[in-house]
């Protein structure tokens, strides 16, 4: 039942989606739907843990409501100059 009420949501565009944006390498992740911005925001920190296990730098993350049409989006051609991370 949960699944299809977040499924319903997604095709309204009311789902809630974890966006997180790396600079090294520059891409955009979205991890979701998910029903609520509560259940989101708990999946959140596992999602930062992988990719900063993965080595990614200047790391920003931000739950919201979405229907994103890539899952990842890369750009290859974006120069990195910091190498702080940054949790947000």
């Amino acid at each position: 039942m949960k699944e299809t009420w977040t499924n319903f949501l997604q095709m309204l565009g009311f789902a809630w989606w974890v966006e997180i944006v790396t600079e090294n390498p520059h891409c955009t992740y979205y991890f979701g739907p998910f029903a609520s911005e509560g259940e989101a925001s708990l999946s959140q920190a596992g999602y930062l843990e992988d990719l900063t296990q993965e080595g990614a730098l200047n790391i920003k993350a931000v739950v919201k409501q979405c229907r994103p049409k890539q899952l990842t989006i890369y750009d290859e051609k974006e120069p990195v100059v910091s190498r702080a991370a940054v949790f947000g």
